[in-house]
């Protein structure tokens, strides 16, 4: 399928709908479609996207802010059709061969009424494009903007429900207001919120970002961390069966233990065969992670870190530990700990942590985790945001499906 994302200016100009616009663009290019930019203001900056430029789409174009300072008194300009008539020109060229049109906040704002008529008169036109109209902001409902809106033609175009066209939105409080501007079902009107790019904000390494995707590391709800090697005084069958209770209020909990086989002892080979053996009988085949069963390379010490960064608990079972540096990285990252009631970690710890003998019965290690995890405003607003707001998920739940419909 051919996409062409418009709008009035594009990457590398720094604005939120051309953020947005940017991951979209990745995101469908990225799931084997066709992708293009049209705007006024901009330029490539993903080579498997091509960017075109029409100088007359751009809301800061002199011919544009000309025409805007009469629009804003309620007079049409004498030139206001032809600029209408050049903007369809040169849109319906850039459009060729294009199957679906994505218009980000042209068709709603009154930053270039010449454009949104251009766009209106495509859409009507071409029977053989699909236009989606992707609403940031509404002039109408706006307060700030209602001294330069005017009753009739263009200003109409704004607030009119145009025939054939798809309708979207950013949030729940659009889509209200959309639908009492335009007189239209909230059914007719699709939600798709913007996201956040977890890979670019937490500055993840790519074998991270390699590890998360195999795994599925985002959709863990909670993510355990256990960054210790695979020995037995690290006590990790605790961690497993803790880790089944746990599924039991929480489905999709997952644990990660990121280090590889102790190297000194070879009873550690049949210590990992039997945590995978129980990790096969607790049910927790994909939810229970090694990375050792990934790769046998030394995982750099910034992986480990971005997996601090992921997690929604740091878990350490352990029958000894010299020191627990651990307890000092998961204090720095403010996760949650749960930790041994052994000395060094106590020490390290204090009142911070949350401590169990590591002889302790899984269940009520489990129950320790459930009162904290549902306890804590910001472990919920961390899943929340995992759940429903990274760009990814909302691409795979919104975006592509938005896209197939008819």
């Amino acid at each position: 399928m051919k996409i062409t994302l418009l709008h009035y200016s594009a990457p590398p100009v720094v604005g939120g709908v051309e953020s947005v616009m940017e991951h979209h663009a990745s995101l469908m290019q990225n799931d084997g479609h066709q992708v293009q930019i049209v705007a006024g203001r901009g330029r490539q900056v993903d080579s498997r996207i091509p960017f075109v430029s029409i100088p007359l789409v751009d809301s800061r174009h002199p011919d544009i802010l000309s025409m805007k300072e009469e629009l804003d008194q309620g007079r049409v300009p004498a030139g206001f059709e032809s600029a209408v008539g050049k903007i369809e020109a040169l849109v319906n060229e850039a459009l060729q061969d294009t199957d679906v049109l994505i218009a980000h906040n042209v068709c709603s704002l009154n930053k270039n009424l010449a454009l949104t008529a251009a766009l209106f008169n495509i859409s009507q036109k071409r029977k053989d494009l699909r236009v989606i109209l992707w609403h940031h902001d509404l002039a109408w409902t706006t307060p700030r903007y209602r001294a330069e809106l005017h009753e009739g033609y263009p200003w109409n175009l704004l607030k009119t429900a145009w025939n054939g066209v798809t309708q979207a939105t950013i949030s729940d409080m659009r889509q209200d207001e959309l639908a009492e501007l335009m007189g239209l079902e909230k059914s007719a009107i699709t939600v798709t919120p913007n996201g956040v790019d977890v890979d670019k904000f937490l500055k993840l390494e790519e074998q991270t970002r390699e590890f998360a995707g195999r795994l599925n590391l985002l959709s863990a709800d909670p993510l355990l961390l256990l960054p210790v090697r695979i020995t037995t005084r690290k006590n990790i069958e605790l961690a497993l069966k803790t880790l089944a209770h746990l599924r039991e209020h929480y489905p999709n909990a997952q644990l990660v233990v990121t280090g590889p086989l102790g190297p000194h002892n070879p009873a550690n080979a049949k210590y990992f065969e039997k945590l995978t053996s129980l990790r096969r009988e607790l049910g927790l085949v994909g939810a229970a992670h090694f990375l050792a069963e990934l790769t046998d390379e030394f995982i750099p010490d910034a992986v480990i870190s971005d997996f601090y960064q992921l997690a929604d608990v740091l878990f350490l079972p352990s029958f000894e530990e010299g020191f627990g540096i651990p307890i000092l990285e998961g204090g720095l990252t403010g996760i949650p700990i749960f930790c041994s009631d052994i000395p060094p970690l106590r020490k390290l710890g204090g009142d911070f942590a949350t401590y169990f003998s590591p002889d302790e019965d899984s269940k009520k290690v489990a129950g320790l985790m459930l009162k904290r995890l549902t306890g804590s405003v910001e472990l919920k607003m961390k899943s929340y945001v995992r759940a429903n707001f990274i760009w990814n998920s909302i691409y795979r739940m919104k975006i592509a499906p938005l896209l197939r419909a008819d």
